[in-house]
């Protein structure tokens, strides 16, 4: 009897062989992580009771510390992504800033380059070449004016110069005349004097 127990015993640690040897081999499936493939892995594991699912303590405080983990995480995430968006904001109420700085510094430099101070008085760049046009044009006319009075006060002038030499001209030529008259006029007298002095 002994051999044949042995002789079972044989056949059943050939047949576990055997039977492992040609039982293929399970496929190794990739596990989900994520949340929802973990409560999808707890639903399917969980043992049912009556409607019931029934999840053993040391599952469910795996899953509790994975939700947790992962809650831990988006929090951190937002946390994050809102001070990188507080940070942009920022930025961009600075740039903001800059352009509107930028743009008053533009308009003041538009504002200096189209007007020029004349006496304290901004005016602009028209203004400015009218108000300096206008001040050329009537001293020009001005000029012109002052030369005409002057060239006919010169004409005058040479007018009344040459009377004046003809006048004086004619005076000397009188004062001669009268010069000799009255020379010609004592020689008469004394000539007469003389006459009646011998006779």
């Amino acid at each position: 009897m002994k051999s044949k127990i042995l002789l079972l015993l044989f056949l059943a640690i050939s047949l576990s062989n055997f039977s492992q040897e040609s039982e293929p081999e399970p496929q190794v499936v990739e596990e989900d992580n994520s949340l929802e493939g973990q409560f999808d892995k707890i639903y399917r594991i969980s043992t049912t009771y009556q409607v019931y699912k029934v999840i053993g303590k040391d599952k469910y405080l795996e899953l509790k510390k994975n939700v947790l983990d992962s809650l831990k995480d988006a929090k951190n995430l937002i946390s994050e992504k809102e001070s990188l968006l507080k940070a942009e904001r920022d930025n961009i109420k600075g740039t903001k800033d800059l352009l509107l700085k930028t743009q008053s510094e533009l308009e003041a430099s538009k504002k200096n380059e189209n007007s020029i101070s004349l006496f304290g008085t901004e005016l602009s760049k028209t203004n400015y070449n009218l108000l300096l046009w206008s001040i050329i044009i009537v001293s020009l006319l001005a000029l012109f004016y002052f030369i005409f009075k002057f060239s006919q006060s010169n004409v005058l002038t040479k007018e009344a110069q040459n009377n004046l030499l003809d006048v004086e001209q004619e005076f000397e030529g009188h004062r001669k005349k009268s010069l000799e008259r009255e020379q010609k006029l004592r020689r008469q007298l004394q000539d007469e004097v003389n006459k009646l002095r011998n006779s």
